[in-house]
């Protein structure tokens, strides 16, 4: 099943109201009981007031913007782990903490995908240390704090995952071996491979009572 990103809508998905530039809004991705991944966009001051079914994946804040002219509003993106990360990691969103977790993990894998190259540290005003990405494609600059990468911070990375991809596939189980079938009884009267292989079995043929031997008569009277 084919996953897609949907853009940023025109209005608040709670009141309808259309939002105007510089308007805080929030925006969540919702696993929904139908698997499939939705995105709800509200004005921050509604945030609180919005129920829907599913589950919440992660969410973030972003003033709003107005689309350009050559934008199409109903364009939405292949849900792949490069469009993710561009969505997430806009300079101009406010990532809460689990939405910077998912960040920080696809920058990891992106960066070893050869789409993100390292571009040093620095730290901000805060004093937070940053990593630097640049997007190969469009040359943007991604300033990501820097994540420990603990055993912990993968699980919970792995739990997001889950939600927006679905569980893992269970292996499936290993095929029962066919039971060699049994060789078949030779027929009566028809001496079986192996003994017709066998010379001990055609010495005890040669030598048997009331038979004569096998040897030619020239042969057997200079042996007398």
């Amino acid at each position: 099943m084919d996953l897609n990103l949907q853009p940023l809508a025109r209005a608040c998905f709670i009141s309808g109201e259309v939002f105007q530039e510089g308007q805080r809004v929030v925006s969540l991705l919702v696993r929904s009981p139908e698997m499939e991944i939705n995105r709800y966009d509200v004005l921050e001051s509604r945030q609180g007031e919005l129920a829907v079914e599913g589950q919440r994946v992660c969410s973030w804040v972003q003033l709003y913007k107005p689309r350009q002219k050559n934008d199409n509003p109903d364009r939405a993106l292949k849900m792949t782990a490069e469009n993710l990360f561009l969505t997430l990691a806009d300079p101009s969103n406010e990532p809460n903490a689990e939405t910077l977790r998912l960040i920080q993990f696809l920058a990891l894998m992106l960066e070893r995908k050869r789409i993100l190259r390292p571009k040093g540290t620095r730290a901000d005003g805060e004093g937070i240390a940053r990593s630097l990405y640049e997007h190969a494609g469009t040359r943007q600059l991604f300033a990501v704090p820097q994540a420990d990468f603990s055993p912990a911070f993968f699980v919970s990375v792995q739990a997001q995952l889950s939600l927006l991809l679905g569980p893992p596939a269970e292996p499936a189980p290993p095929a029962t071996p066919a039971e060699p079938a049994e060789p078949a009884e030779p027929a009566e009267g028809v001496a079986s491979s192996a003994a017709i292989a066998s010379p001990a079995a055609s010495a005890e043929r040669a030598e048997a009572p009331g038979e004569e031997s096998a040897l030619p008569p020239s042969v057997s009277g200079s042996a007398g």
